[in-house]
């Protein structure tokens, strides 16, 4: 699982990488969040095929998927990309979708997003509730991309699906935490998977253009930053049997092209 892939720098080491990186950690499901893919904000539809072609599965999302106009039909038509489960029910897209894993195990992907500190939406806990009774039971393995911008409302998400989901990893900050574990009843967890792009600004944006914008009203949308590109992941191992997870690993790898 990957968060906040950002920008050219991290969409660039995510095609490079991504096959290199399933057979070193023998991957048979990865998933990653789309919402900063496009210069920053959203994706688009070439390089939502084009990332699902070389080896994502699944695409998750946040706040910002919609901020590329062509994503709304687009959306509507692909599955495998998600927005928020808890936004309103007449939003573009889903919430989840169920697919199938390299190895024939079927995979379960939810996308929630917070409300500490984030535009407004439904509760994600009492959707998660709801969508969860709706997955079939002999869909063992559920991944959950906790969207959401406050550490405790993460958490307690953690704790809410534990042992009801095989992960609930946090995106969103684009600040990789170092937290990452196997809650009591078999779910792994962490705060913050962390950004892939470029760490030679401020969370992925140009660091002149972001300093611009807490200095001075009106300042343009920052661009993106450059250099110093990093890749963050956790390789999370499952049990197909169960839905427990039995491992989770942080990875945060330098990145050259």
């Amino acid at each position: 699982m990957l968060a906040d892939v950002v920008a050219r720098p991290g969409r660039i080491a995510v095609i490079e990488r991504i096959q290199d990186l399933r057979e070193q950690y023998e991957i048979d499901f990865a998933v990653m969040n789309a919402e900063n893919v496009s210069g920053g904000f959203s994706i688009t539809p070439p390089n939502a095929e084009e990332l699902f072609r070389l080896g994502i599965d699944a695409m998750t999302s946040g706040n910002h998927i919609f901020d590329k106009g062509e994503v709304i039909d687009y959306i509507k038509k692909q599955p495998r990309l998600l927005r928020p489960a808890n936004y309103p029910p007449n939003t573009p897209g889903k919430g989840v979708w169920i697919g199938e894993a390299k190895n024939g195990v079927k995979v379960a992907v939810i996308n929630l997003m917070g409300r500490v500190f984030m535009p407004p939406c439904d509760d994600p806990f009492r959707i998660a509730d709801e969508l969860i009774k709706t997955i079939p039971e002999d869909v063992k393995v559920r991944l959950v991309d906790m969207h959401c911008e406050a550490t405790s409302e993460k958490s307690a998400m953690g704790w809410f699906l534990d042992g009801r989901v095989s992960a609930v990893t946090g995106s969103h900050t684009h600040v990789q935490t170092a937290d990452e574990r196997i809650l009591p009843n078999g779910t792994a967890y962490i705060t913050d998977i962390g950004m892939t792009g470029s760490y030679n600004g401020v969370i992925g944006m140009n660091k002149d253009d972001v300093i611009t914008r807490f200095m001075n009203v009106p300042a343009k949308r920052a661009d993106h930053s450059k250099g110093d590109t990093r890749i963050c992941a956790v390789v999370i191992d499952v049990d197909k049997e169960t839905g427990k997870a039995r491992t989770i690993e942080r990875l945060n790898l330098p990145h050259t092209s």
